[in-house]
């Protein structure tokens, strides 16, 4: 199953990439790097470059449909930069209306209020973004990682790089739970 690991062309924290993509390689599913436009992705640690990645879809050209499952890696500019972008936005709201999981790290969930659709959810992130949060319908709680949902349409969230080892986890229990449902 593809998955897709949306971030801006900068600013993803390197770890909440690298993390659950190497999780997602190790259990047989095929991770697709998807941005804002070709080329490379500039990885941070913190607020210090790091490594460049190397962009295999650009959001305009392709759909959820192309995917069973989403990953939001954080860092504080990268989803200030993707909720700026349309098609990003538009790209995050389609996996939820086709009620396909999507998981969320840190910063991340300033994406998922963008897109509008934290409304009666129950999530969490970096603590900075629960009055966002709560500001646009959803329950923030301060938890190592939350899945929210029943079936299909499953968000999971976590608060920090501290939180990537469960976070990892939940997303390959829901992705594993959506591919063997399809």
């Amino acid at each position: 199953m593809r998955i897709a690991f949306l971030t801006a062309r900068e600013g993803v924290e390197q770890v909440e990439l690298t993390e659950p993509w190497q999780a997602a390689l190790a259990a047989g599913l095929d991770p697709v790097l998807v941005s804002t436009g070709p080329g490379q992705v500039q990885a941070f640690h913190h607020l210090d470059k790091a490594d460049t990645f190397t962009v295999d879809e650009v959001v305009g050209d392709t759909s959820a449909e192309s995917f069973g499952g989403l990953v939001l890696p954080g860092g504080v500019a990268n989803p200030d930069f993707l909720r700026m972008n349309d098609k990003a936005v538009a790209f995050v709201k389609d996996f939820f209306e086709q009620g396909r999981p999507v998981a969320a790290i840190c910063h991340a969930p300033w994406t998922l209020v963008e897109a509008d659709v934290v409304r009666g959810r129950v999530l969490t992130s970096w603590p900075s973004l629960r009055t966002d949060i709560r500001n646009a319908g959803g329950t923030w709680v301060d938890e190592q990682v939350k899945i929210c949902g029943h079936g299909p349409n499953k968000l999971v969230t976590s608060r920090k790089p501290d939180d990537l080892k469960a976070f990892c986890a939940a997303c390959l229990d829901v992705f594993e739970q959506e591919e063997t449902g399809r």
